[in-house]
């Protein structure tokens, strides 16, 4: 297949079958890894439901605990690159928040690009359903990573994003600083520094209808504190 989506979860029953069925109808050669860190909501069971009805498209990677965003990541990644023969690997979140719509235009866009990212800060890209403090948290940390690290991406904290194969071969994705969400400003700095071409497509980025955000306090603190020290020790 061309492509392959790897999409963490963690209790996504409520969206994850609705939003697979979404991806594989789209009009573009695409399979769908659904990393599960042993969701008691059965979120697992689904998956492997469509894994039976689609046995060559959905894929489901079963871990045992629940280890966190950037672990989760990792493991769908370096699935993808073991069991499919993928030239573009993408990721997203389960809750729709991204649209698999925008699916179609990032993958056009590789022709020219290593690395799409589906941004919420280029033009014609948004937000909706936030509130002044999320949209506050979420601009602040863009400008800072943007600044601190000198990163040409306007969203760089998206996790809406489709990479070439050999980028993920390339950048090391196992042995990188962070354990969560800065795990997104860390990887797209490894990419630049090693002269990847980085796009953005446009999206508008709607907050979840359905289950609880993973995001909290602690989690934003470790990616600010993960922006100095990658500014201030550079790439291992």
């Amino acid at each position: 297949m061309e492509a392959i989506v790897s999409i963490p979860t963690y209790n996504e029953a409520e969206n994850i079958e609705a939003l697979v069925y979404q991806i594989l109808d789209l009009p573009v050669d695409i399979g769908v890894i659904v990393v599960d860190d042993n969701s008691p909501d059965g979120t697992g069971k689904i998956v492997d439901r469509l894994h039976i009805e689609f046995p060559n498209r959905v894929y489901h990677l079963h871990r045992d605990n629940r280890a966190g965003f950037a672990a989760a990541h990792k493991a769908g990644l370096k699935y993808a690159l073991r069991n499919t023969d993928a030239e573009y690997i993408l990721t997203m979140d389960a809750d729709f928040s991204h649209d698999p719509k925008y699916i179609p235009k990032m993958l056009s866009k590789m022709e020219k690009h290593d690395i799409i990212i589906g941004s919420r800060y280029v033009k014609s890209g948004g937000t909706k359903n936030w509130g002044i403090g999320r949209k506050l948290l979420s601009r602040g940390a863009n400008i800072y990573a943007r600044t601190i690290l000198g990163l040409s991406a306007m969203d760089c904290t998206g996790g809406f994003r489709c990479y070439r194969r050999k980028v993920i071969e390339h950048i090391d994705v196992e042995h990188l600083y962070s354990h969560g969400y800065g795990y997104l400003i860390e990887t797209l700095f490894k990419c630049q520094r090693r002269g990847y071409k980085i796009g953005e497509v446009p999206i508008i980025f709607v907050d979840r209808q359905f289950g609880k955000s993973k995001l909290s306090k602690a989690i934003a603190l470790e990616s600010f504190f993960l922006v100095l020290k990658l500014r201030f020790r550079g790439e291992r």
